[in-house]
């Protein structure tokens, strides 16, 4: 089954081309990043013009790559939800409209789901049950993967997702956004003990997560030396906030997985390319026996490969329950 996945979500524009939800024949991504960094951020306008600019060559590129034409293609994958609503929008108009006029089935994808299922590119044997760390600039979850539609949220961040934090502090830095991949190389030879970072608990709520306080502690810390005329340890700074992150997550996920048992461990998002977390995911899981899956780090950001992938699976679900799964059906789907 070939699908035609779009992903829009944000401020990449993604078409790629997945074949029985595992194979891969073609992911092309058109990133804005350098248009945005010049506002520290992105901005939700410009990224649905450019996504409209970008879309249609986009998908005519993922096929060619796949060395398929419009006629061998069995159904079309989008994100839905969530993510900036104007961007959403332009991937889920344009799917309609070429579900409609190829008469193809039309799949919603929740861009979460999305990322967990970047982990059955990297890992053909992967199936679930497990449990999956999802971090990114949106988004920071603990998820039971029950199967490959049945997911529950197990804990989450209260506040701010952990890749929001990363891109806030380095913004503050004025090392390049996003953040995370800056952060990461900045932490290279850097001491993770030099500054004491506050790990927020949530009483009564084990697994769920805060980094509002990090956050503003990291920006109080940089504006305090700065007031006073002194040098930041920048390499020890980015160490100790990846560390303070990291142990963050780390310990809550291996809870989870601990009450799930189900011995497998994923992970998910942007973040997830992140050196330290990675590091640390990897000594716990050697030390409780769970097995851990780490998606390959053109998977970690936003693509249309891992949409395609989930897309096959809620297309089998669907049939199974006799949905609908048409433009017709889901016109609403960018609302709900």
């Amino acid at each position: 089954m070939n699908i035609l996945a779009i992903e829009s979500s944000c401020d990449e524009t993604a078409a790629a081309v997945v074949r029985d939800g595992r194979t891969v024949l073609s992911n092309c991504v058109s990133s804005q990043i350098e248009m945005h960094t010049i506002y520290g951020g992105v901005v939700p306008e410009i990224a649905s013009r450019k996504h409209v600019e970008a879309v249609t060559g986009l998908a005519d590129q993922a096929l060619s790559q796949a060395g398929l034409t419009q006629s061998q293609l069995d159904a079309l994958a989008v994100t839905y939800a969530p993510g900036l609503i104007g961007a959403v929008l332009v991937g889920v108009n344009f799917a309609k409209g070429a579900a409609l006029a190829l008469d193809l089935p039309l799949i919603p994808v929740h861009h979460v789901r999305g990322h967990i299922a970047a982990n059955y590119l990297t890992h053909p044997d992967l199936e679930p049950p497990f449990v999956c760390l999802c971090v990114s600039g949106g988004t920071t979850a603990i998820v039971d993967v029950r199967s490959y539609t049945e997911m529950e949220v197990l804990g989450s961040t209260r506040d701010d997702a952990a890749g929001e934090c990363f891109d806030k502090v380095a913004r503050v830095l004025g090392i390049g956004y996003p953040g995370g991949a800056p952060m990461d190389r900045l932490s290279d030879g850097g001491n993770d003990n030099r500054y004491e970072l506050p790990r927020a608990h949530v009483a009564g709520h084990d697994l769920d997560m805060s980094f509002s306080g990090l956050k503003t502690a990291s920006l109080n810390l940089i504006h305090n030396t700065q007031q006073k005329g002194e040098a930041l340890d920048l390499p020890s700074f980015a160490a100790s906030f990846g560390r303070a992150v990291s142990e963050s997550l780390v310990p809550r996920v291996m809870e989870a997985a601990r009450q799930k048992g189900y011995g497998q461990v994923a992970v998910a998002g942007g973040v997830a390319a992140n050196r330290r977390i990675r590091a640390d995911l990897q000594m716990a899981c050697a030390h409780s026996g769970d097995r851990l899956y780490l998606p390959e780090l053109k998977y970690c950001g936003d693509n249309a490969a891992m949409i395609g992938c989930q897309g096959y699976y809620e297309y089998l679900a669907g049939r199974r329950a006799g949905l609908e799964l048409n433009a017709y059906a889901t016109r609403s789907i960018a609302l709900g």
